[in-house]
């Protein structure tokens, strides 16, 4: 998430006998990548029982594991559940699950939600006279120049490229240094997707969802 979000969520389930009923307040904001998801509370006063405060938590990692945005999973971000109602009969576990995971839902989608990609560090070695195309290339597929040093007759070049775009990378150097360059890869970190990319990956989830 780019930004912060809140929820006032109520789960209210009545069929025949014994009904469900939870009220969760939530709100959440992000962490630095790779901090992991942290779920705090910070209920005061009599409002909801802590019992059902793992129940919470367990609707919110349900929810961070079956993905909001196109089926990935949520990472890096802070949930703190600070309020709600309960009922003294209708309130249970699966209530306050239930509401927990949708109140996180709610809050998430407040939250300026983004798609992360991984970014790989590529290494390409070729001779002098290749490097304008190679370096063309690299740009071409939303790659960052990070360095170029002298390697006796060959240039290395040396880049991050959205790991997406490198698909039949080892190809295309062949091709383009008449089958005398070649690259290393090693994964380097995640980035947001440029939202032009997240908006086709989101549609297309949702194309294979109503197939």
């Amino acid at each position: 998430i780019r930004g912060k979000g809140k929820s006032k969520y109520r789960h209210k389930k009545q069929s025949g006998g014994a009904g469900q009923f939870a009220e969760v307040w939530m709100r959440i904001e992000p962490k630095d990548r790779g901090e992991g998801i942290e779920f705090v509370d910070s209920l005061r006063g009599q409002n909801v029982d802590r019992v059902f405060v793992p129940s919470v938590g367990k609707g919110v990692k349900a929810a961070c594991d079956e993905g909001i945005l196109a089926g990935y999973r949520v990472v890096d971000l802070k949930v703190d559940f600070y309020d709600g109602k309960q009922h003294p009969v209708d309130s249970k576990d699966i209530a306050f699950q239930t509401a927990g995971k949708n109140a996180f839902k709610e809050s998430f989608m407040a939250a300026e939600p983004g798609l992360l990609e991984p970014i790989t560090n590529v290494e390409v070695k070729v001779p002098e006279e290749y490097m304008g195309d190679v370096m063309g290339d690299i740009s071409g597929r939303r790659g960052k120049i990070m360095g170029v040093d002298s390697d006796g007759h060959f240039q290395k070049v040396k880049a991050q490229l959205p790991q997406a775009e490198l698909h039949n990378y080892a190809t295309k150097i062949r091709s383009l240094t008449g089958g005398r360059g070649f690259h290393t890869e090693t994964h380097s970190h995640y980035e947001n997707l440029p939202r032009e990319f997240e908006q086709k990956v989101i549609a297309a989830y949702k194309r294979q969802r109503e197939e």
